[in-house]
């Protein structure tokens, strides 16, 4: 019998989860960036077989890049839920989610994906070489799947690993994914890149433009565990999982098709909230056909968005921004996401037979997306 197809978070022992869906109410982040921990290129020449492994003069062996990036990976456990006396016998409704993180410098901050620390009421940290912490959440961002945790440790502790420039992964670059299937830390699987600019929901239902498909094994456990190039830099942050597989416990497992959240984006969402600033989104309030080509359809305008305020209709086609064309859905959402709240763009919208420029002025995406209607 064939499972219906689910795309999922990869938390062990987590249960929640939504469905990937073309619907967007596209969103972004703020224009301005400060990624300057990435700085290396993924771009290291790929032999041409991976059953040679991904030496053979051609960048690092697995064991090599293994044995220089484990030392930065972390295994995340989260307890989440009330510890008070709500049920018999003195005890509370808690459960426990782990997921995987990286150390991202030499301070004690450390990435991984916020459905990993979403809730939680204690966070223990546990690294490479046994040695166990607890930590606490700094900040997160449900719109990118990005949180910042942050642990009290010696220096010689931390061992950051370089980020990549993840907008130059390019399909059949060889990867490999560190993380804590399972319950079984430091485990190290290895793939390819199987695709670029996919797009992924979000915890909160929004959209991720711009994820790294890869078909290295990522299953429950492997949640902001990093997915590293030929170099051993980070070119993403696992975050879900397409598959028509499932545990005896209901959680799905790889099935060959997974996602990471780009390092560039990533490191652009992290190092606002390290600077505590308040990461926001712009807001344009429709839903879009996720099939369209020469632009990208609205299939719904929410109402009082900025979208309804702009006259925005269903049918539309949207075919440029500020002038730059926009041939599908994919580039409507990753144009929007280099602009702030309260911009002002101009859309060429097809309308029937017509062509006609549209003032929006971008609000702030809400907390959460509404369902599509």
């Amino acid at each position: 019998m064939n499972r219906k197809t689910k795309f999922l978070p990869v938390l062990a022992g987590a249960l929640a989860g939504g469905l990937i869906a073309w619907a967007v109410s596209s969103g972004g982040g703020s224009s301005q960036s400060s990624t300057t921990v990435v700085q290396q290129s993924s771009g290291a020449p790929i032999p041409t077989a991976l059953s040679g492994g991904l030496g053979s003069g051609h960048g690092l062996t697995v064991n090599q890049i293994y044995r220089q990036a484990a030392p930065g990976v972390v295994d995340i456990v989260v307890t989440s839920g009330n510890s008070g006396n709500t049920f018999p016998f003195g005890g509370g409704q808690q459960t426990q989610g782990e997921g995987a993180g990286m150390v991202y410098d030499n301070k004690g901050d450390i990435l991984t994906d916020e459905h990993v620390v979403a809730g939680a009421s204690s966070v223990n940290v546990t690294f490479e070489d046994g040695k166990k912490v607890g930590a606490k959440v700094v900040g997160s961002d449900a719109s990118t799947d990005v949180g910042v945790i942050h642990v009290d440790v010696p220096a010689s502790e931390l061992h950051p690993i370089p980020l990549a420039n993840s907008s130059t992964a390019q399909v059949g670059d060889a990867v490999v994914a560190i993380g804590s299937p399972f319950s079984l830390p430091e485990t190290v699987t290895q793939g390819i890149v199987s695709a670029v600019g996919r797009s992924i929901t979000a915890p909160n239902n929004f959209t991720i433009a711009g994820a790294i498909q890869t078909d290295a094994p990522i299953n429950p456990g492997n949640s902001g565990g990093p997915l590293l190039d030929a170099n051993g830099h980070v070119l993403g942050l696992a975050d879900q999982i397409q598959t028509n597989n499932t545990t005896v416990s209901g959680q799905g497992s790889s099935s060959g098709v997974g996602f990471a959240i780009p390092s560039n984006m990533v490191a652009h969402i992290a190092n606002q909230i390290l600077a505590g600033k308040p990461v926001q989104h712009a807001f344009v309030g429709v839903f879009l056909n996720g099939n369209s080509s020469g632009g990208a359809r609205i299939s719904s305008v929410q109402p009082g968005s900025p979208a309804s305020s702009a006259g925005l209709q269903p049918g539309d086609v949207v075919t440029a921004i500020d002038g730059k064309t926009i041939s599908s859905t994919q580039q409507f959402i990753e144009m929007i996401d280099t602009y702030a709240p309260n911009q002002t763009v101009t859309l060429t919208v097809k309308r029937g037979g017509s062509t006609q420029s549209i003032k929006l002025t971008l609000g702030t995406r809400p907390q959460s997306q509404q369902r599509r209607p």
